[in-house]
């Protein structure tokens, strides 16, 4: 079953512990006005491979982030869906895939495991009075006992700051769309987001759409993601409504792609069905009909191959959607 209270923690980080041990979690102290925190981060793996892969992306831009400064101080439950503040790895086009990286936990010197990559930026919040963390994962208490880290009581706090489906056998249990974990880190003052985003690397890159379970390609070894890229869309084009907006795609293979019952779907899940080809290294231009447009308050934009498999994805923000008549490069 999925993640039984999936939300996001909202508040300022005052301490600290790296992770260590046989099941080593990096471990922050959150508070917010009232209430104490803690937050565990897995920094290894129980399989094999035991390296996490992750990505750290030190100017993020996603929708998701206007939401969450409205967002009271605390815990705050989701709704586990499309267009709410909910992450889902493989459908909210947060991050492009190819950029997660295996990386131990712990290794001798300096910057160079997971440890001290998630310590650089925590020390950065923990040096900002301004700064907030917000932690997305599933919540454990209020518990009558102390937190066995930090000692404060009652224990309170955030677990599951990784990916959360398309998980192995063994975890299979704990599977489910909109409900990933990660850390994403505002800093008003330097007007930045940071984002931290963690996965096993026992757990795949496409899921059921109903209960999360991993689903492979077919034919194997056939691998859609990144096929065809969406390299640019004009989101606001000049002019009143009913407006013209387009999705520009990229045949990156070296084979003629058939885009018969391939599909582009915008942040509501609505879905413009495609036809053709697209020979290899050309560009095809996609006018969307009205029934799927793009919002110019920011919005994602997945392109899906017949089987329903992610290929491509990508998000814009609200300021890159002002821009009327300009084309959105991604």
């Amino acid at each position: 079953m999925p993640l039984k209270r999936y939300g996001v923690l909202k508040g300022r980080a005052i301490d600290r512990r790296l992770g260590q041990g046989e099941s080593p979690h990096y471990q922050v102290h959150i508070v917010d006005e009232d209430t104490d925190y803690r937050i565990a981060v897995n920094v290894k793996s129980q399989q094999s491979p035991s390296e996490l892969e992750y990505l750290v992306d030190d100017a993020f831009q996603h929708p998701v982030t206007a939401g969450l400064l409205d967002l009271p101080l605390g815990f705050t439950l989701l709704e586990r869906k499309p267009n709410g503040l909910a992450l889902d790895f493989i459908r909210g086009n947060l991050f492009d895939r190819n950029r997660m990286r295996p990386l131990p936990f712990n290794v001798p010197g300096p910057d160079n495991d997971l440890n001290e990559v998630i310590d650089h930026y925590i020390q950065r919040v923990m040096a900002d009075e301004s700064a907030l963390l917000y932690a997305f994962g599933e919540r454990w208490g209020p518990e009558e006992i102390k937190d066995k880290i930090f000692g404060f009581k009652p224990g309170n706090g955030i677990h599951d700051i990784h990916m959360n489906q398309a998980n192995s056998a063994q975890f299979q249990k704990d599977d489910g769309v909109w409900q990933d974990g990660a850390m994403l880190i505002h800093f008003p003052a330097q007007n930045q987001w940071v984002a931290v985003f963690l996965k096993f690397q026992s757990q795949g890159w496409h899921s059921d759409d109903i209960t999360g379970h991993r689903i492979e390609p077919t034919p194997q070894p056939t691998e859609p993601q990144g096929i065809v890229r969406i390299v640019a869309a004009l989101v606001n084009p000049i002019g009143p409504a009913p407006e013209k907006e387009t999705v520009t795609l990229l045949n990156t293979s070296p084979q003629t792609v058939d885009l018969a019952g391939w599909t582009i779907a915008n942040k509501a899940k609505q879905k413009h069905p495609l036809s053709g080809t697209l020979p290899p290294g050309e560009v095809k231009v996609v006018t969307l009909p009205q029934t799927v447009q793009l919002g110019n308050q920011g919005g994602i934009i997945t392109l899906l191959n017949r089987e329903g498999l992610k290929v491509d994805g990508v998000a814009y923000t609200k300021e890159q959607a002002q821009r009327e008549g300009w084309t959105v490069v991604f």
